[in-house]
């Protein structure tokens, strides 16, 4: 399987505003048939007083946040980068979605903190048995700011692309993440779940 777009992924953090939505972009660049949602009970964003931060329902456009954010002080979101990054995820798709509300099904789900992983694994395991088709769930530890977020989507992109040449993806990706981890000196946690 060397066509990235056979693979159905999905990429999570806990907002679905800039780990995953860098990811998101950068994989459906690269053809992979990607989604990207957040594990968070509300999207949150930083605000001008640290515990005074942004808060909005998962649904809200990212239009709608953009002109909030605008309309509150446009500069001081301009220079802390929400107001781009905003405008990068409005291109992308609607707005933010709550992986627990999707009833897509994925081949590989990828999130980017362990705790985000843990909310993924745990979801998966509440749901009852659909049809039994199993999904790799993995993380990959990426700090949440934009530069990370650009490099977390790199070294995603870099271990999807080497999962897309797979023929047999559930019989070969322990090698591959063994070989990914050794070659990127990451830790990646894995879990196999089923629909």
């Amino acid at each position: 399987m060397t066509d990235p777009s056979k693979l159905s992924v999905a990429v999570v953090c806990s907002s679905n505003m800039n780990r995953s939505m860098e990811a998101h972009n950068f994989l459906a660049k690269k053809g992979f048939n990607v989604r990207s949602y957040g594990t968070g009970e509300r999207v949150k964003l930083p605000g001008i007083a640290f515990d005074k931060p942004n808060v909005y329902e998962f649904g809200t456009s990212y239009e709608h946040i953009y002109r909030d954010l605008e309309s509150k002080d446009k500069e001081f979101y301009t220079q802390n980068g929400l107001l781009h990054m905003l405008d990068r995820n409005r291109r992308i798709k609607k707005c933010p979605e709550r992986f627990q509300e999707t009833k897509e099904q994925f081949d590989i789900i990828i999130t980017v903190e362990e705790r985000v992983y843990d909310l993924v694994v745990l979801h998966m395991e509440s749901m009852a048995a659909v049809n039994n088709r199993p999904v790799h769930v993995l993380n990959v530890d990426v700090v949440d700011n934009s530069e990370d977020a650009l490099m977390g989507a790199f070294l995603i992109t870099d271990m999807l692309n080497l999962m897309a040449k797979s023929n047999d993806i559930d019989n070969d990706i322990d090698e591959m993440i063994q070989e990914f981890e050794e070659r990127r000196n990451r830790v990646i946690l894995h879990s196999v779940l089923f629909y």
